[in-house]
């Protein structure tokens, strides 16, 4: 079998890995072994917090929907309001009805109507 010599390759994969370390401190932007362990850890978080966004902008959703409901009647609640909604049938999504309270607040005010 012949000799395989890995200096080329080496070279390479240090490069690449010290290029995606750019910006992190101390010796972890400057040392390949603890480079390639912070890559590796930061991928685990970039993975995890991706799924968390979306828990996170639905918990944002349902807090802009209370407060444009408790703004139209102090009695309103957003628990109220989306049960009553998934009764009539209505099947408008968190984000929507969420951006309708922000932004547009007198259609948010036609839509809870039509619900309470």
């Amino acid at each position: 079998m012949t000799r395989v010599k890995k200096a080329v390759h080496a070279l390479k994969n240090r490069r690449n890995v010290l290029r995606q370390a750019k910006g992190f401190r101390f010796r972890r932007s400057t040392n390949e072994r603890a480079a390639n362990e912070a890559l590796a850890h930061a991928g685990a978080y970039a993975f995890a917090h991706r799924r968390d966004k979306k828990g996170d902008f639905r918990r944002l959703w349902n807090v802009k929907i209370n407060a444009a409901l408790r703004a139209i009647d102090e009695k309103n609640s957003y628990s109220k309001f989306i049960g009553a909604a998934k009764k009539k049938g209505i099947a408008l999504d968190r984000k929507s009805l969420a951006h309708l309270a922000e932004f547009k607040p007198e259609t948010f005010k036609k839509v809870a109507a039509m619900v309470i």
